[in-house]
């Protein structure tokens, strides 16, 4: 049995962000600051400082990062640390001896007091002239070089030679290059830098088939194509999007295939579920042909580019039965004992048309053919991809492929559309999903916002970064289904608002909310089962969108720092429980979002911000400027807020400036 590491001179104890104990790397983004922290002590009572050793894929060691203890007493210490460029990094703890600052305690304790005085500055000065010998030359080390011959000097004072060694320019040098002794070091653990995008953006689903489509009651519907979805790309690049995603564009099986509103028998001129992949024409390297061929695919995606859209496509792992694995790798699929293969169930959920993957007789052949496909689709520029219900496949298989594919192109994201158990959440995220899906769409309370929202933007956010989409083709939760414009107006700011990462799948600016039956979160005439073209125009006339506000939100988002970042998320407190706040601040940049939670009813409340957590002291008072109406307001430590539906849904502010004043509440 092979025996723990022996534990340093000077402890280094639980060192975080840490995922799975160090052996998976833990994840930020490119000029991402993040915390390091540590538990760090001695025995006895000698002083000991830390500090974050944080180096680049190349190995170089980055600028001197010291530790601070977080809360007296508790020997935890952190620092802040920010990589600058992706590649796999690591970061450690060194602990030291801080024989300075043990004396700096001592003699403030016996000099004062005149206690063995002599002794005590003949100590400090041979403290200090060793100290100096650690700090570069220039002034900083004459500065210490004179505070150690100050404290030699017995011709001089006891006052002043002590004064010598709480110089402030003897203080900054040690404080930069402090004398260390005893250093130990925790063991090196790994950092995932990831570009931007895998953290930061803002997400459009819409399905090209109905973007130009005709329906017809006594004929058979034209579908839209890559060439009409294109001409859709100006508006969702206008509303301030960053990536467009699309679902599946490949062939659909006839087999089995789902009619209107899910139902089991379709028609002649049905169009089935882009999800049953598969029929002659192709599986999943192949378009579907009424969308137009792979060069009206190509000529898409650079549409997209043109208008600032980076392109994500759906990958589901699944076939109709008529995709051409079924026939040429039968190994792949489960076969019952009368040599059918089973279809895809989600008791009581029933999928006719799908054939689930069996991965235990060929998991090689899968992962080779799983990693053609998607180099397939990353040659004609998609560089992000949304993995259809990764839960329901082995978590190895996904290690393997993502492995394999960020080994050579890192630039690719994978989200994981997995709502599921947070154990199988999580180690999807830990094993290389870039973004996750999220439990946001239920979650609807104050109480419910703050406990998940304060997860996934702590500890967790070292591995699991969320994307918050509002609605999707399978869920329309029913606060947005009663709650009205309102409720589409106060999730898309929450969202937006609340992480990094946000989403929206079409028709939400339209605020469609109509349900296929009472108590189910599915549409009405889902889009997942027929063509649904809208007429985006006559809805911008009539004043039935609400994608000004989305657009602002956007808009918001890019001028703010604060809103690109995670981990800073902090909520602070209202008397009312239909009110809910919270801020996010990066460097110089603070954003303040106080929101109505309830679509129905007007809601006042007093919000007392924790003026600390803005960059500001108890006693200050700041000026705040409302992002989505241009009003400035002042704030200080109880401010009243009036929200009301429709109206105004919430205030995003920027926290713009302050002045000190005695107390006194500020009130728009």
């Amino acid at each position: 049995m092979k025996r723990p590491q022996a534990i340093g001179r000077i402890p280094v104890r639980d060192v975080r962000p840490a995922v799975e104990c160090g052996r998976r790397p833990a994840k930020a983004v490119a000029g991402e600051t993040f915390e390091v922290t540590a538990t760090v002590f001695r025995e006895g009572h000698d002083a000991v400082g830390a500090n974050v050793v944080l180096r680049d894929p190349d190995g170089r060691p980055g600028p001197w990062t010291p530790m601070r203890e977080l809360a007296p007493g508790t020997d935890r210490w952190g620092a802040l640390v920010t990589p600058d460029r992706t590649g796999l990094w690591t970061y450690a703890v060194e602990a030291w001896s801080d024989p300075v600052a043990t004396w700096r305690r001592n003699a403030r304790i016996k000099v004062p007091a005149r206690i063995d005085v002599g002794l005590v500055l003949e100590e400090g000065a041979e403290l200090f002239a060793r100290a100096a010998r650690r700090v570069p030359k220039g002034p900083a080390r004459d500065a210490v070089r004179a505070a150690a011959r100050a404290l030699g000097d017995d011709r001089l004072p006891v006052d002043e030679r002590f004064a010598a060694a709480f110089d402030p320019a003897a203080e900054q040098a040690l404080d930069r290059h402090p004398l260390r002794e005893l250093v130990s070091a925790s063991r090196p653990l790994p950092l995932l830098v990831e570009r931007e995008r895998a953290l930061y953006g803002a997400w459009y689903e819409f399905f090209p088939r109905s973007e130009g489509a005709v329906v017809r009651e006594d004929g058979p519907p034209v579908s839209g194509t890559f060439a009409t979805a294109a001409e859709r790309l100006p508006a969702i690049a206008a509303m301030g999007f960053d990536v467009v995603y699309l679902p599946p564009v490949h062939p659909i099986g006839r087999t089995h295939r789902k009619g209107p509103n899910n139902t089991l028998t379709a028609g002649e001129w049905d169009v089935g579920v882009p999800w049953a992949i598969g029929s002659p024409e192709g599986g999943h390297d192949a378009v579907h042909p009424d969308l137009g061929t792979i060069e009206d695919f190509d000529a898409f995606v650079a549409k997209a580019s043109e208008h600032g859209l980076e392109v994500a496509l759906d990958f589901a792992l699944q076939c109709s039965p008529d995709h051409p694995w079924v026939e040429k790798h039968p190994e792949w699929f489960h076969h019952r004992p009368d040599g059918s293969i089973a279809y895809a169930e989600n008791p009581p959920k029933k999928y006719q048309d799908i054939y689930p993957i069996a991965f235990d007789q060929d998991m090689p052949g899968l992962v080779e053919e799983t990693v053609r496909v998607l180099r397939f689709w990353m040659a004609h520029g998609v560089r992000i991809f949304r993995v259809d219900n990764p839960h329901t496949k082995p978590v190895v298989f996904w290690e393997k492929v993502i492995g394999e594919i960020n080994a050579a192109d890192p630039d690719v994201i994978f989200l994981a559309e997995a709502f599921t158990r947070p154990a199988m959440m999580e180690a999807l995220a830990q094993i290389g999903f870039q973004q996750s899906y999220t439990y946001f769409t239920w979650r609807n309370t104050k109480q419910e916002l703050t406990d998940y929202l304060s997860e996934l933007s702590g500890g967790s956010a070292a591995f699991l970064r969320p994307n918050l989409f509002v609605n999707t083709p399978d869920i329309l939760h029913g606060y947005l289904q009663h709650g009205g414009r309102p409720a589409f107006e106060v999730r898309a700011v929450l969202a937006a608002t609340l992480s990094p990462a946000w989403g929206v799948y079409a028709g939400y600016e339209l605020c469609e909310n109509t349900p296929v039956r009472e108590g189910s979160e599915e549409y009405l005439d889902s889009e997942k089962y027929q063509l649904r073209p809208r007429d985006w125009e006559a809805a911008e006339r009539e004043g039935r969108t609400i994608a000004p506000l989305i657009a602002e939100l956007n808009r918001i988002r890019r001028r703010h720092p604060a809103l690109h970042r995670l981990r800073n998320l902090h909520f602070h407190p209202t008397d009312n429980d239909a009110v809910i706040a919270y801020s996010k601040r990066e460097g110089d940049d603070t954003v303040l979002v106080v929101a109505n939670l309830d679509p129905h009813r007007t809601q006042e409340a007093t919000v007392r911000p924790d003026l600390p957590r803005l960059g500001l002291e108890w006693h200050d008072s700041v000026s705040v400027r409302d992002e989505l109406t241009g009003e400035t307001f002042r704030w200080g430590g109880a401010n009243y807020v009036r929200l009301e539906p429709g109206v105004r849904p919430a205030h995003v502010f920027h926290v713009e400036g302050f002045r000190s004043q005695a107390g006194g509440t500020a009130a728009p």
